[in-house]
């Protein structure tokens, strides 16, 4: 029977922390790997695509500043080892699952990646090792995919290995927060388990908040994301109220910003996209169908998150009528397709959705991305980034996302602007176009 008590035996760790395997080395693997071996340890980063260690080789990733010089410094060490062979978790003294937790399209968890890592660590997994859960899921998943098929192999938690729930809190292209910075949340399935697992965290970050399991860990990372999803859409349909009441909603939100207590400014803009918004709340809603839990505000909130982009195209047509004429044939430039600005990442862009509706409702629609050249359509079909875009001639520019570091002083000189982030200036330092 496995045993979970918190009284087990002693709190008498492994004697040897001297190696870690990072399963999946993407957005959330790639850094964590970089921290652990700045930490002192032996990294082993097994990835399943051969052509995703092949990009890491020839340093062709998305990583902030600090970090690119991190990994030009890693490849050269023999402690640093890339790999697609999940045997070589046996070697390990610990191991951190970093792989994707997507939703697939109908809005549903997407199980698969994370489901494949697991059975892995669960078939190589030996005594001794202490295995960390840093994927975000559903409640109870650590205990599920790790804790049940251990036991099953014979290896009870909290005394053969131990596990725990760390989930990963990386956000891409900011260079502000960084992992070291960043306090991570821990729940162990017992308190040997926590201890262990913190020996590892703190690897990348001083700050450890203990709690008591991992379904704590875990119901954590999903009210963080689920709290921001539920401000975005209020903030979204705050810029909605005011565009009816003749208000600038980035006056109001930068107004109401400057309260030091009880408020939190979100920005409102063209939609939600990456790794986070779009899926984590609906990992919670998928389960609490099973409990037949009702969480309105949630389910509104990811409604509101999912209609965003068509009342942007419908915005685009307003302003294309107001000028006169239809969406139907007109040529339309999409500035910035990439989920957030300085990433090159389309993963659940808003962007996507609203080019296929402007696809759809009759419009010739291309696009300018100066970080990604070329587009994959959701719809099938290929988009190139047009390099030079103030040589066109547009009917509309529909500004989506405005990255640092490049020109944009193209935009303006009487082309009709949609501004969909609410804050793009003109070259002249205007406010250009018409929010949505």
């Amino acid at each position: 029977m496995l045993n979970t008590s918190t009284t087990e035996r002693p709190l008498a760790l492994p004697t040897a922390l001297t190696s870690v395997a990072v399963v999946g080395m993407g957005y959330v693997g790639l850094p964590t790997a970089l921290g652990l071996l700045e930490g002192g340890v032996r990294v082993i980063g097994i990835d399943h695509s051969p052509e995703r260690l092949r990009a890491i080789e020839t340093r062709d990733v998305d990583l902030i500043e600090a970090d690119h010089r991190r990994l030009e410094k890693a490849l050269y060490l023999d402690g640093f080892e890339l790999t697609g062979d999940p045997a070589r978790l046996a070697e390990a003294d610990a191991v951190m699952v970093c792989v994707p937790t997507p939703v697939d399209r109908y809005l549903l968890p997407d199980l698969g990646p994370l489901r494949s890592a697991c059975e892995a660590l669960v078939r190589h997994a030996r005594p001794g090792q202490t295995l960390i859960l840093t994927s975000t899921s559903f409640v109870g998943t650590t205990r599920r995919m790790l804790v049940e098929p251990l036991a099953a192999r014979g290896l009870t938690v909290g005394e053969d290995v131990l596990v725990a729930s760390s989930p990963e809190r990386i956000d891409p292209g900011n260079s502000t927060h960084t992992q070291r910075e960043t306090p991570r949340v821990l729940g162990g399935v017992t308190e040997r388990c926590t201890a262990s697992a913190a020996r590892v965290i703190e690897l990348l970050t001083p700050a450890v908040h203990r709690v008591a399991s991992p379904e704590v860990a875990e119901m954590t990372k999903l009210y963080e994301n689920t709290f921001r999803a539920v401000n975005i859409a209020l903030a979204n349909e705050f810029a909605d109220i005011c565009a009816g009441l003749a208000l600038d909603p980035i006056e109001v939100v930068d107004a109401a910003r400057t309260k030091p207590y009880g408020f939190m400014a979100f920005d409102p803009g063209p939609g939600v996209g990456g790794h986070c918004i779009p899926c984590d709340p609906h990992y919670l809603l998928w389960q609490l169908r099973e409990t037949r839990t009702a969480a309105p505000l949630v389910n509104q909130a990811m409604t509101s998150i999912a209609e965003r982009p068509r009342g942007v195209v419908d915005r685009a047509h307003e302003v294309l009528s107001d000028a006169g004429r239809g969406l139907g044939g007109a040529r339309v430039l999409v500035v910035g397709v990439a989920y957030k600005p300085g990433v090159l990442d389309v993963r659940s862009s808003s962007a996507l959705d609203i080019i296929e509706d402007l696809n759809r409702r009759g419009a010739r629609v291309a696009y300018h991305d100066p970080l990604i050249p070329t587009l994959a359509l959701p719809g099938g079909g290929m988009l190139e980034s047009v390099a030079r875009p103030g040589d066109g001639e547009w009917d509309l520019v529909l500004v989506h996302t405005v990255h640092p570091g490049h020109d944009y002083g193209w935009i303006g000189d009487g082309t009709l602007v949609l501004d969909a982030t609410y804050r793009f200036r003109s070259a002249d330092g205007s406010k250009a176009g018409a929010t949505p």
